[in-house]
């Protein structure tokens, strides 16, 4: 007897079969977060995520819904959008470590501690990544680069980590949504068949608000907040030139990228020359640092090679005399973002379990099922998007989802193409970066050294965006209604 044909069939498995999984994750996620604290999320979500694809697997194979056909496209559907980043992820490991001993983040950090107020810090970091990220249409590398300048400059300025990568994230995203460069923002406009631009200026809408509220937030926690006493600033910046060489020519690297990033070039080009570009600077402007690295034994440029080699592999601590500044200086290289890469492996199986099983197309179907009036497709199309972002793990698989499972839906009731991006965008795009196991919040939370939960109630423009979506469609404002479609 071929026990493989008793549990394998084609079919679709229930709703409660399909939530099963999705329950089982969300409950074991919840239990880590009582029994270990929110921090033990990182390091026991890949876990959770394996079993929850397992028992998705599982529950389909004995439920016999399980087509391996359907279960191998799920797994290219959610690889196709989630290996890509792997090697981003990697070449972002590189950036921060090279950027950091080549001087660059040094240089900025002193900048900064001399130039901006410590009232305006985060509303004018909210500001700036904002700008940046709509002149760039990524909110990864305007987090990668500038996010984790402002990091180091808001420690030290004496902000908590929560309310610093709040900012960063709540104007990177802002830019990265509101841009015509962005892939989520093209995503979500092709997907459902609305003009690029027409789609940003419906944006406008909803983002304008929730950032103007963002910023007003910011500005009140940087006017009521103690910020550090100059004396120990000074203490930092000594510390800073008695052990990095600080100088302008050290970001001719960043005004390079940003040219690269202007042009439009390819991001992981753009990234590879950053690598590559900070690598040189720790060469020319930080020998002493290769020299502490490296040891009394550091002879020749052969010996110079494998330090730098080791460094970019594994994690490097400088002593710099004062114990703020030495956490702030050490690097983990690549080796510190293999966990991250891991997670967001798992997280792909997951999503290819639920989509090749069949189970995310059950659950969709639930979602549409009972859709009658505007306030409840939009309400059903926020609450979906946050359970994509939560099943695949990937906002470019939620987005495209998402278009198919509600594009035929506010075709029938009669609501513009437009309003079903802009809800996408709304529900999906910003608020991936809050879920710890999806690949933005993953890969933010370890860019910035902030975990997911520890950031998550200060992304205040993230958190606004659905909630603001929900109110024009409750209200019905700037809400054209065309006439009604028939079902085809």
């Amino acid at each position: 007897m071929n026990i493989s044909r008793h549990f394998i069939a084609k079919g679709t498995p229930s709703l409660t079969l399909s939530l099963a999984p999705v329950f089982f994750m969300l409950l074991s996620l919840i239990g880590i977060i009582i029994f270990a604290g929110g921090s033990a999320i990182s390091d026991y979500s890949h876990i959770v995520l394996l079993v929850s694809a397992i028992v998705a697997v599982a529950l389909s194979a004995f439920s016999r819904t399980l087509s391996p056909e359907r279960l191998m496209n799920g797994l290219k559907r959610s690889s196709a959008q989630i290996l890509p980043a792997v090697p981003l992820l990697l070449l972002i490991a590189l950036i921060s470590t090279t950027w950091l001993l080549s001087g660059v983040v040094p240089t900025l950090v002193d900048y900064g501690i001399k130039l901006l107020n410590p009232t305006f810090f985060l509303v004018t970091t909210c500001a700036v990544c904002a700008l940046v990220s709509v002149l760039t249409g990524s909110s990864w590398t305007t987090i990668a680069t500038i996010g984790v300048a402002f990091i180091g400059i808001g420690k030290f300025m004496g902000y908590g980590e929560g309310w610093i990568a709040g900012a960063i994230i709540s104007g990177a995203y802002f830019g990265d949504k509101v841009s015509p460069l962005s892939d989520t923002t093209v995503i979500a406009s092709s997907s459902c068949g609305v003009d690029l631009f027409d789609h940003i200026r419906f944006l406008m809408i909803t983002s304008i608000p929730a950032m103007s509220i963002a910023l007003i937030c910011f500005l009140c926690a940087g006017v009521f907040s103690t910020h550090v006493e100059a004396g120990d600033a000074g203490e930092i910046v000594s510390a800073l030139h008695s052990t990095f060489n600080i100088s302008p020519l050290t970001l001719i690297i960043p005004l390079i990228v940003g040219i690269m990033i202007a042009l439009r070039i390819p991001t992981l080009i753009t990234l590879s020359v950053g690598s590559g570009l900070g690598i040189a600077g720790i060469f020319l402007f930080q020998p002493q640092i290769l020299a502490e690295i490296g040891g009394r034994g550091l002879h020749g440029i052969t010996d110079q090679i494998v330090t730098i080699l080791k460094t970019l592999w594994s994690e490097t601590n400088l002593s710099t005399g004062n114990l703020t500044l030495d956490s702030f200086v050490s690097t983990g290289g690549i080796t510190g973002m293999l966990p991250t890469v891991c997670l967001v492996l798992c997280a792909m199986l997951f999503g290819a379990a639920m989509i090749g099983t069949g189970m995310l197309a059950s659950i969709a179907d639930s979602f549409t099922k009972h859709l009658n009036h505007r306030r409840s497709i939009v309400g059903a199309t926020v609450g979906s998007g946050l359970f994509l972002n939560a099943c695949t793990a990937d906002q470019y698989l939620s987005i495209i989802i998402g278009g198919n499972m509600y594009r035929q839906v506010y075709q029938l009731y009669g609501l513009q193409p437009r309003v079903l991006s802009r809800t996408l965008e709304d529900s999906v795009s910003v608020t991936s970066v809050l879920i710890p196991w999806n690949s933005c919040g993953v890969t933010q939370s370890t860019v910035l050294g902030v975990s997911t939960l520890t950031y998550l109630p200060y992304c205040i423009f993230n958190i606004l965006s659905p909630v603001m979506t929900l109110v024009m469609a409750w209200t019905g404002y700037k809400i054209g209604v065309l006439k009604p479609q028939l079902q085809e």
